[in-house]
């Protein structure tokens, strides 16, 4: 029971599909500060009370349509597209007083009415700040030729005019909260704090590696010139040089701009594999050695996260976000972008280490920075300090 000098829950998260908005969400209902989660899906979130779900299914299923018919940035664009329609939707919910948080271009008007009202904002900044998005992806576009854009600019246009009736910043990373911070924004409303993992499927492996493996690299999530995927297969192609046998595992999830590169490197024996479950997808970064990331801008790489979880040493650049839990030489490297030599260089130097003891380095890493108790802790905290959440000994058991 919420004791009755708390105030009462007040907080309002907005998201048309699932998102990494999820983890706040959590974090605000276990505190008994949310009243309701606004989310374009049939289902709701694990750990949120179905009380406080509101779902829009429909959303879901034109995303859903869109992403089996459309090629890939036309379904991304059409997917965008769907977000005035579920902050419509939210937007008749809401009551004065109530906080808002959501994510770029989510929910503008929900926003806005927040700020009339009373309330507080609050933007899940999963990616750096748009125009820092903007650049670093068009450069890229045209570094290849390549007719599309960063993203759909109604996106872009939406995401930039939300960042008006925007109080804080919720930045998974460094390198989102200095996007923000060069663009004028006050430190105090730029909050950092990594997303968590589930360590309790992300954990190393069990057994020694086996002695007949050989050097096997990984990368999860997609291929596209914003992960930089021309740089790491090339990357590749200089590890066999010295690692004749070495294996590549790769998603298949292969964005449209990074197509046509593809094709210069079908020489490369890659081993594909779809979208896994979280269990799966476990399982093969454990019968890997080496995780690899060399991402142009990513405001926080779960998936390096989840790599560091599983004991892989990771080879990434500071524009990953997540690099902010990388140590060189302790457990990974932190190359630059678009820096093919760096990235096999950074491999190289662990399949050395790796072969040679035939097993990876211990682990210099705390798992717990990941726990999703401490990101929820340390979110209520931050909250705490604007007094929207009740101090620690009147949170409910």
């Amino acid at each position: 029971m919420r004791p009755s000098s708390a105030p009462a829950p007040d907080f309002v998260v907005v998201e048309p599909l699932r998102t990494c908005c999820d983890y706040y969400a959590r974090a605000l209902d276990r505190a008994d500060r949310l009243r309701l989660l606004g989310i374009g899906t049939r289902r709701g979130v694990a750990g949120v009370r179905p009380e406080v779900t509101r779902l829009k299914p429909a959303v879901g299923l034109v995303a859903y349509a869109g992403a089996k018919i459309l090629p890939g940035f036309q379904a991304e664009s059409l997917r965008f597209r769907l977000h005035p329609w579920i902050d419509h939707w939210m937007e008749r919910q809401l009551q004065p007083g109530d906080h808002v948080l959501s994510s770029y271009g989510y929910a503008n008007k929900c926003f806005q009415f927040a700020r009339r009202h009373g309330g507080k904002t609050f933007l899940d900044a999963g990616n750096s700040h748009p125009d820092n998005f903007w650049e670093i992806i068009s450069k890229e576009l045209r570094r290849w030729k390549s007719p599309y854009t960063p993203v759909a600019r109604h996106h872009y246009e939406r995401s930039l005019a939300m960042l008006e009736y925007t109080d804080y910043i919720l930045a998974p990373s460094s390198f989102v909260a200095r996007s923000f911070l060069k663009r004028g924004f006050d430190p105090a409303r730029v909050w950092q704090n990594p997303y968590p993992v589930d360590l309790s499927l992300f954990q190393p492996a069990a057994t020694p590696r086996p002695q007949n493996r050989p050097l096997t690299i990984i990368s999860t999530g997609s291929l596209s010139l914003r992960k930089g995927a021309p740089y790491m297969l090339e990357a590749f192609r200089l590890i066999r040089q010295h690692h004749p046998s070495a294996r590549f595992l790769l998603t298949q999830i292969v964005e449209n701009n990074v197509h046509p590169i593809l094709a210069t490197f079908r020489d490369l024996p890659i081993e594909w594999s779809p979208p896994l479950p979280h269990a799966q997808l476990a399982e093969r970064l454990r019968g890997a050695d080496i995780f690899v990331l060399p991402s142009l801008e990513d405001g926080f790489a779960v998936t390096v996260a989840e790599a560091l979880a599983c004991g892989l040493p990771v080879i990434t650049t500071p524009n990953t976000g997540a690099s902010d839990l990388i140590t060189r030489g302790l457990n990974g490297e932190i190359v630059p972008i678009c820096d093919a030599r760096s990235i096999a260089d950074g491999i190289l130097k662990w399949a050395d280490t790796i072969l040679a003891k035939n097993g990876p380095l211990p682990a210099k890493f705390d798992r717990q920075i990941l726990s999703p108790d401490r990101f929820a802790d340390t979110f209520l905290e931050q909250l705490r300090e604007l007094k929207l959440v009740p101090c620690a000994e009147e949170m409910p058991n």
